[in-house]
């Protein structure tokens, strides 16, 4: 890859090439988790499955997918990003390619369930922290706030595409559609990502050009990494705020709102393009809010930030059962608040996990923070469904949604509160 470095060689850093590089990744595996919430309603029409149902598989996938979090990190250490990125991707293209062959409510949960949800959890908040720590030693916060608005952007840019593709094609083009994007994406990890700066003889960005170059961490088994790490973090009170926190905020984000809000909209009688182009604003002003924090994390105390982020999140869930009755304002002001704070949590949860568990540590930490991230959306993605299918109405998750966010946003304000870094062991 020495011949992409020259390309690129000069006073630009190849380590913001990798950044969008991983960028395309995680908009890809983005897309590819957003697209069972343009699924429901097709299904539950053309199959008649319940949205109980299809919320259990969106929950599995949810769940796996933060799940695989810690593993898919240590996994990077020991294998490799590419090999592993590899790997991943080439199983989640398959699996969404399968599942246009599906006809029973089983194949749902085993292909998007376990083997989606378990592939894409490979490129995921835990790759970014990888890729963050290794690549740069200044301005990590700037790059973490465009990978993790990426991922979410992703999840909610390309809804309402495919959920006109669904609407004119049926589902199974939509599966199609979001096969070959994710096989794309092949080809860029496979030729422009190197391993580390170290690979190509260089520093990490921002790093003093007299500091030697790293070598690489010995390579040890990834189970017992993961294992190891969390074993140690969860003696300390500092992990159990970080997973709690961000169990609310999965719970506030990718499980109900990402997994029903275009199915709300069509209890309201909007249509699903109506309802994905709702999410699409949102991505787009969840562009700005994230990596608008990452920049902030640079410079900010991370749990006055986090303070913030969950209580004004929580105060526009508690607003949104209210918006669809107001005219005109209503529904976009709801977008653009709740959008500019979709995930804007991540970067400076990261660097919290950071300044406590240290640079080499805390992406695997993380791993297993995000895994509460999605245990917390598979809680809320299965819950609201089943609260939907009992009460006909979303109002009730609604308002549990923004009390929990308003917990968190006090809860955060105890991360790390003796600012010292806690030494953990991974093996």
């Amino acid at each position: 890859m020495n011949w992409a470095a020259k390309m690129v060689g000069g006073r630009f850093h190849y380590g913001w090439l990798v950044v969008a590089v991983v960028f395309l990744v995680l908009l890809a595996a983005a897309g590819t988790r957003a697209t069972p919430s343009v699924m429901m309603i097709p299904l539950e029409h053309q199959f008649g499955w319940s949205r109980a149902t299809i919320s259990l598989a969106i929950s599995v996938n949810i769940a796996l997918y933060g799940l695989m979090g810690p593993f898919a990190a240590a996994a990077m250490q020991r294998f490799g990003v590419r090999p592993t990125l590899l790997v991943a991707l080439a199983t989640m293209a398959a699996g969404v390619a399968f599942s246009a062959l599906m006809t029973h409510p089983w194949q749902m949960i085993l292909i998007w369930g376990v083997m989606v949800g378990g592939a894409t959890g490979v490129a995921a908040l835990s790759l970014s922290a990888t890729v963050v720590t290794r690549w740069f030693t200044t301005h990590r916060g700037l790059a973490l706030g465009i990978l993790t608005a990426s991922s979410a952007t992703g999840q909610l840019v390309f809804l309402p595409f495919l959920a006109a593709i669904a609407e004119k094609h049926g589902w199974q083009s939509v599966v199609l559609v979001v096969a070959v994007a994710a096989a794309v994406v092949l080809p860029l990890v496979a030729f422009l990502l190197p391993e580390r700066p170290a690979s190509m003889q260089l520093r990490p960005y921002g790093e003093p050009h007299d500091a030697p170059i790293a070598p690489p961490a010995p390579q040890q088994n990834p189970i017992k990494l993961a294992f190891g790490a969390l074993t140690s973090a969860s003696r300390t009170r500092d992990f159990w705020l970080l997973f709690f926190s961000f169990f609310i905020c999965g719970a506030s984000t990718n499980g109900y709102v990402g997994t029903h809000l275009i199915a709300m909209c069509g209890d309201y009688g909007m249509t699903e393009v109506q309802g994905a182009s709702l999410l699409a604003t949102m991505g787009i002003f969840d562009l700005f809010g994230t990596t608008l924090s990452g920049w902030l994390s640079d410079r900010f105390n991370a749990r006055v930030l986090l303070f913030w982020y969950y209580g004004l999140r929580g105060l526009s869930l508690i607003y949104l059962p209210h918006a669809f009755g107001i005219d005109f304002f209503g529904l976009p002001i709801f977008a653009v608040f709740y959008g500019l704070d979709w995930i804007a949590t991540v970067p400076p949860t990261v660097r919290l996990a950071t300044d406590v568990y240290g640079k080499e540590r805390a992406p695997i930490i993380f791993g297993w923070v995000v895994a509460g991230h999605q245990l917390g959306a598979a809680f809320a993605a299965f819950g609201a469904g089943l609260l939907r299918s009992s009460l006909g109405t979303y109002t009730v998750a609604s308002m549990i949604s923004g009390g929990l966010c308003l917990i968190a946003s006090f809860l955060v304000l105890r991360i790390n509160r003796g600012a010292r870094t806690v030494g953990v062991q991974t093996a």
